[in-house]
């Protein structure tokens, strides 16, 4: 009888860090011997007919000792377990490492785009033999289990090899077949203390609150949409309109029983809507997988993962699939700012703090109860830069938004004077995340050309969208949150005192064209005792949608690419609610349908207008016709490309102005492609009948001029009229 020693010891107690030198086939001269471990076993065999093993003791290992020369290089081994099941399965214990050094090496080292493919549970074959080779970093482990409803949840059934100073732990089970559900069971090697975690590079997870990732193999969709992505290549987006609709998919619309819709009802609905309103592009809030509905997908833990919430990965690729072929982007909220504290996800992953700070001061975000990556690690640094080339590359999604740009930007974000430590420079700057920031767009842009990146960045941090190679941060875009917040701070004041904070609207002018900026009315403004959009505006019921109708006018005439948030473009009156859907049946009224109306003009009449989104991003697309009429709380300007142009007035008091004066660039007639009061979005009517003819009078420093009525807090836009041929 074969003597229980210390590394069979440690086997049955499930903390040897190298189960292969114990387990599979061990030949001394010409006798071979093979060990199993296998729980509620009743007997086993060698092959299906083949030599019986012995049991080892009253254990559940089990031996076999011979000098079979016809035993075959992969064999397999029969067994009958406690209920009299019989079973059959290839020796995971007999195949050799099979993650390449080489992998391992540019892992450690900083430099591997697809880390996702080795790391994780893919698809793998050896010998001719199906299987899933799983993959895990965690350097500071005891031992480390692949466990699964494949073997009751047993982390003594799949411990793992141990792959050296590289810190990572692999295992190839033969015939595991996709869709069996699976975690690692990871040992403490200071405490003993098991934890269950899920797999950072899972690919698809239960749905919540289960936690477990689901065994995927080769992915076999059919994508469709080829023309979009050649298209995608060779458009400048820098000079392509971009009216953004931000949508959280668990609260656009529901089901009539009030359930999640699926990615793939969401995508007909959604496109449809999407398409009719003239958005380019649907941004969505955070779908990587999370475990908590009101952390709204900023709380993740999938990164490499759409969550189940809403169906399969494919499901979520038809969902793409299906916007591109008709012609509306995609834009994913990406959150590498920050991660939860849950106990299956990758705080003190392998009992260490391993994709976090150790110190608190660097490793904790206090406002939000999250975890910040340690960037200067090169396995955390590539993990994330794995996550972002996955999503562009294997859900042809169109860029990313990067949430919470400030929070990694500065060591002391949103903390008191003491609690945080500087940089070796004795500065603020996190400079790790900083070569982080500059790697993910220098990889992302240069390796899925046409994508976007766009930061939530709020502070005066310089040359956020500058090339890399000229000192910027390489961002594509960045959101203008001094413009959002001047705007919303300026509408929200009583008309009558509106004059006295004229510079809150003129002052955006002074950085505008510093930055290739989004203009931003996102979820952030609708939650948290906010209010609504709608409810932010001073006035009566109808000032309220008048003030709204002219703050949107404004949005969208001025430089900048657009974002709105779902429902704003209706007036919801209440706050957004991550937990039912939007209030649809407010458009059975004539005040929410009128200003749907206008957003959806404005949306086709921003991107069918070249003066208007040509030059977004550069000085050339704007002139002041006039700035200074505080007075009368009136703006002009003029929005150009090239010849064509586009003058804009705006009248921020409820007082109908008639016979006011504006300068204009060219003679003839000019037409008045939109009046924010028109009754058909639900306005007072008050305009200029449709044409104006402007006069040989010099004013504002210009050739021409033209008078005009200004209806009450609303916005006229003018188009010159193209002569006759």
């Amino acid at each position: 009888m074969t003597h229980i020693n210390q590394a069979l010891q440690r086997i049955l107690d499930a903390r040897h860090h190298d189960p292969f030198e114990v387990l599979g086939c061990h030949t001394d001269g010409k006798q071979q011997t093979i060990r199993v471990f296998r729980p509620h076993c009743r007997e086993m065999r060698l092959g299906e007919n083949g030599p019986e093993f012995q049991r080892i003791g009253d254990t559940d290992l089990f031996e076999w000792t011979g000098s079979d020369k016809k035993l075959a290089r992969n064999y397999r081994f029969h067994w009958i377990d406690s209920a009299g099941h019989e079973h059959s399965a290839y020796d995971p214990y007999n195949f050799g490492p099979q993650i390449p050094d080489y992998d391992l090496y540019l892992f450690g080292e900083g430099r591997h785009w697809h880390i996702h493919r080795v790391l994780g549970a893919n698809a793998h074959e050896v010998d001719g033999i199906q299987g899933v080779l799983f993959g895990v970093w965690a350097p500071n482990a005891e031992r480390v289990s692949v466990i699964g409803d494949f073997n009751d949840w047993d982390g003594r059934v799949h411990p793992m090899r141990n792959r050296g100073g590289s810190g990572v732990w692999e295992l190839f089970i033969p015939e595991l077949s996709a869709g069996g559900c699976y975690k690692f069971e990871v040992r403490n090697r200071e405490t003993g203390a098991i934890m269950e975690k899920a797999d950072p590079y899972g690919k698809e997870f239960e749905r919540r609150p289960k936690t477990a990732a689901v065994v995927r193999t080769q992915e076999t969709y059919q994508w469709q949409d080829a023309d979009w992505l050649n298209q995608r290549r060779e458009k400048s987006w820098l000079h392509s309109p971009s009216t953004i609709y931000e949508v959280h998919l668990g609260s656009w619309q529901r089901d009539d029983s009030g359930h999640f819709l699926n990615y793939r009802e969401l995508a007909h609905r959604l496109v449809e809507y999407a398409v009719h309103m003239g958005f380019t592009c649907i941004e969505l809030l955070p779908i990587t997988e999370h475990p908590l509905d009101a952390s709204w997908g900023y709380q993740t833990t999938g990164y490499f993962a759409p969550t189940s919430r809403f169906g399969s990965p494919d499901d979520f690729r038809y969902f793409v699939d299906h916007c591109h072929r008709h012609n509306v982007g995609v834009i994913l909220d990406w959150v590498p700012a920050h991660f939860p504290r849950d106990e299956h996800g990758l705080a003190r992953f392998d009992g260490t703090t391993l994709y976090e700070h150790e110190d608190p001061r660097r490793g904790e975000h206090r406002d939000w109860g999250t975890l910040i990556y340690n960037f200067g690690r090169n396995e955390v640094k590539y993990f994330l830069l794995a996550s972002a080339l996955y999503w562009l590359e294997e859900f042809h999604l169109d860029g990313l938004r990067v949430d919470a740009v400030a929070s990694m930007l500065y060591l002391d974000y949103s903390r008191d004077p003491h609690d945080w430590l500087p940089n070796i420079h004795g500065g603020n700057e996190n400079l790790e995340a900083i070569e982080f920031l500059r790697e993910l767009n220098t990889i992302t842009h240069t390796e899925q050309p046409g994508t976007v990146v766009i930061a939530e960045e709020s502070t005066a941090w310089p040359q956020v969208t500058r090339p890399v190679n000229l000192g910027g941060l390489g961002f594509s875009m960045k959101w203008n949150m001094g413009w959002m917040h001047d705007s919303l701070q300026y509408m929200s004041k009583d008309p009558v005192h509106r004059h006295y904070h004229h510079d809150q609207l003129t002052f955006g002018l002074l950085y505008l064209f510093s930055e290739n900026f989004v203009l931003p009315f996102s979820h952030d403004e609708v939650v948290h005792g906010k209010g609504s959009m709608l409810s932010k505006m001073p006035g009566d019921e109808w000032q309220r949608f008048a003030n709204l109708r002219l703050l949107y006018t404004y949005m969208y005439t001025y430089p900048g690419k657009k974002l709105l948030f779902m429902g704003c473009e209706f007036g919801q009156g209440t706050e957004w609610n991550f937990d039912k859907a939007l209030d649809w049946y407010t458009l059975d009224y004539p005040l929410h349908r009128g200003l749907l109306n206008l957003v959806r003009d404005l949306n086709h009449m921003y991107r069918d207008t070249p003066a208007l989104h040509q030059f977004e991003f550069e000085s050339q697309g704007f002139e002041w016709i006039d700035c200074h009429d505080s007075a009368q709380s009136i703006l002009s300007y003029l929005r150009r490309a090239g010849d064509e142009v586009c003058i804009v007035i705006l009248n921020f008091t409820p007082v109908p102005r008639y016979d006011y004066r504006i300068g204009v660039p060219y003679a003839g007639d000019y037409m008045e492609g939109l009046n924010s009061d028109s009754d058909y979005y639900s306005g007072s009517n008050v305009g200029n009948g449709g044409h104006l003819e402007a006069e040989e009078i010099s004013w504002m420093g210009r050739p021409y001029s033209i008078r005009l009525t200004l209806p009450p807090l609303a916005a006229v836009v003018l188009r010159p009229v193209p002569p006759a041929d």
